[in-house]
């Protein structure tokens, strides 16, 4: 049996599907599975023992191309092997975990024969499939979301076992990164992922500095920035400010590097923001600061992580811009430090 499996993209959507890929597996075992993902996010899957096969969408890359003239041509010609590629397979079933307007073409692109996914999602991706599942409650958890997905199908919605592959070079880079930098050794290590893809996310940036300074007065940690390289120059800055020495990694890890590395820390302190779901898949405790989303749908999933946010009628808003960002203005150092204080003491008494 062929199957494809259509979750593109986010890094944080990516990880929540996971569970949902192994619950088909387990359903189908002697299946091909095929996965179709967008470039960003590919490194989370790759390597997977659930997965016979990855197809990447280079979507934004394309996009660019085209609008150039002298990459116009061979952007088309990347664009039909794609094609090619994705149809290639003879697929049973596909399944639109996206429910998107992207990954309902792509869906029927497929030419897949049974092509199941939510009924009445976002932009009516709904209309490429031929099989509709009713839509559940959307303030499930992503997660369970695609485990009910997967359930329709004959998996089992049990919760998720290990799930983000790493390799050996990815633990013997991490070890020798680590080492090289200090870190590696009897020490407690908290990372600290201040950056987000929504500017209403964001906690304020001044605030970083004196929270991380105040635990490492503390407690004995060693305290690691995470981020992409756009967010690098931001780190710098709020580490600039700080009397204590931490150590900036953004842009210096793969995303599998960053789960090895996420799996070796008693703790982190993040915005709500892909790395998160990277550390929580992981098995890492959380110190999550929320404001326009919603925790219960997208927040760290699993036992053991803590949510702060500010209870304002308005939140969440789930909007990417606004004037006031109150709801994560109105969080202050000492309520995530009291939340780490609180994790600490209890990593403490094992």
């Amino acid at each position: 049996m062929e199957i494809l499996v259509v979750k593109l993209s986010a890094i944080g959507d990516v990880v929540h599907t996971l569970p949902a890929l192994e619950s088909i597996r387990a359903a189908y075992p002697e299946s091909h599975i095929t996965w179709l993902v967008e470039e960003n996010a590919q490194d989370i899957i790759r390597g997977h023992p659930c997965l016979d096969y990855i197809i990447v969408s280079k979507r934004k890359r394309w996009m660019r191309g085209l609008l150039r003239r002298r990459t116009c041509l061979q952007t088309l010609g990347e664009i039909i092997s794609f094609i090619k590629e994705l149809r290639d397979r003879k697929y049973d079933l596909v399944i639109d975990f996206q429910g998107l307007f992207k990954s309902g073409i792509l869906t029927i692109l497929s030419g897949g024969k049974r092509r199941i996914g939510y009924d009445k999602t976002r932009e009516f991706s709904y209309v490429f499939l031929n099989e509709r599942i009713p839509p559940c409650d959307p303030d499930l958890h992503a997660v369970d979301r695609y485990l009910n997905l997967a359930g329709n199908l004959g998996g089992e919605v049990s919760g998720p076992g290990s799930l983000i592959p790493v390799a050996k070079k990815d633990v013997a880079y991490v070890k020798e990164f680590l080492g090289n930098n200090g870190i590696y050794g009897s020490h407690r290590i908290i990372a600290v992922h201040p950056g987000s893809g929504w500017a209403t996310k964001l906690w304020d940036q001044e605030k970083f500095g004196p929270l991380c300074d105040r635990i490492i007065d503390a407690f004995d940690t060693r305290i690691i920035f995470t981020g992409d390289k756009n967010d690098r120059s931001m780190i710098e800055k709020i580490t600039s400010e700080m009397r204590g020495k931490v150590f900036n990694s953004a842009g210096m890890l793969s995303l599998r590097e960053l789960a090895h590395l996420l799996s070796l820390a008693d703790l982190m302190i993040t915005t709500d923001t892909g790395p998160m779901h990277i550390a929580s898949a992981m098995d890492t405790p959380v110190v999550a600061i929320f404001g326009p989303t919603a925790p219960w749908r997208t927040g760290p999933y699993g036992e053991g992580h803590t949510v702060i946010r500010s209870d304002l009628a308005c939140s969440p808003c789930f909007k990417k811009k606004c004037d006031t960002k109150r709801c994560m203005g109105e969080i202050a150092v000492d309520d995530v430090f009291s939340a780490v204080a609180r994790k600490l003491a209890a990593l403490e008494r094992g």
